[in-house]
């Protein structure tokens, strides 16, 4: 499946994806820095504990330079033509972050739940800040992805930054068949028990139950009767990059919301 036949299928998505084209391109076009790869071996402990890398203090992984390349993108959107309201948001969240003290360094701690930060466009920080970190991360996260051991995580949270997971995918065939969650913040995916709820963790399989979407022959929705919360899931292979992004299957949000089901994952596109 490729992007365009997707977005023909699902034309209300169009700004999204330009928007998003559009933040990818300025980002690339912003000096770029790199996350340090550290000793694995300082991590080991943290990690067999269940601390995610991001809050290790075994490694402790400077994300300082992420503060500069967040104000740069944001600067440089500020003056682009951007639909809407955006580029009144980038201006209002640009002088917040050249204005504050520490501000860009706070901005991406919040980002982190570890800075009481009060950002002018949460909605609009949460998408750009997590564009710059996992620009900044990927080497980081390509090394990590590497090194670990799926079968010693089993987390429902991210072994990477902590988040709750945003969506699943089934992969393999059954008997063998796996589920991996897959994180909406910095885009780590990890393996996890195929029947628990990952919110609750409620072991009774029984309480598990998928939502058929249709036209949808890649995508449903799996839900959990205790708690109400869902994850959108993947039934497939070959696309992660297109149905595991999150905005491809925003559609799929608002008909859990419809039925009064929880989404207890942040999502980026809270613009």
């Amino acid at each position: 499946m490729t992007q365009d036949v997707w977005l023909s299928n699902h034309p209300y998505l169009h700004s999204v994806v330009e928007f998003h084209a559009q933040v990818i391109t300025v980002a690339a076009s912003n000096p770029r820095a790199s996350a340090d790869i550290p000793n694995w071996a300082d991590y080991l402990s943290d990690y067999q504990a269940g601390i995610p890398l991001l809050r290790s203090s075994g490694v402790a992984i400077d994300l300082n330079p992420t503060g500069a390349m967040l104000v740069s993108l944001v600067e440089s959107l500020a003056s682009s033509p951007l639909p809407g309201t955006l580029a009144a948001e980038c201006r209002l969240l640009e002088n917040q972050l050249r204005s504050e003290t520490n501000a860009p360094r706070r901005a991406v701690a919040w980002l982190l739940d570890s800075e009481d930060f009060k950002p002018a466009q949460p909605g609009l920080l949460r998408y750009l800040g997590w564009n710059a970190l996992a620009r900044f991360l990927s080497p980081l996260l390509e090394g990590f992805g590497s090194w670990r051991d799926e079968e010693r995580w089993l987390r429902a949270y991210c072994p990477t930054c902590g988040s709750p997971p945003a969506m699943a995918q089934l992969v393999g065939i059954d008997p063998g068949r796996i589920r991996l969650l897959s994180c909406g913040c910095c885009g780590t995916r990890w393996r996890y028990r195929r029947i628990r709820c990952p919110f609750c963790e409620s072991p009774d399989d029984h309480r598990l139950s998928a939502l058929a979407i249709q036209g949808e022959q890649y995508l449903r929705i799996d839900y959990c009767q205790s708690c109400r919360a869902y994850l959108k899931t993947y039934n497939g292979e070959g696309s992660e990059s297109l149905f595991l992004a999150d905005w491809t299957s925003l559609h799929l949000d608002i008909i859990a919301r419809d039925r009064g089901l929880k989404r207890l994952a942040s999502s980026l596109y809270e613009l």
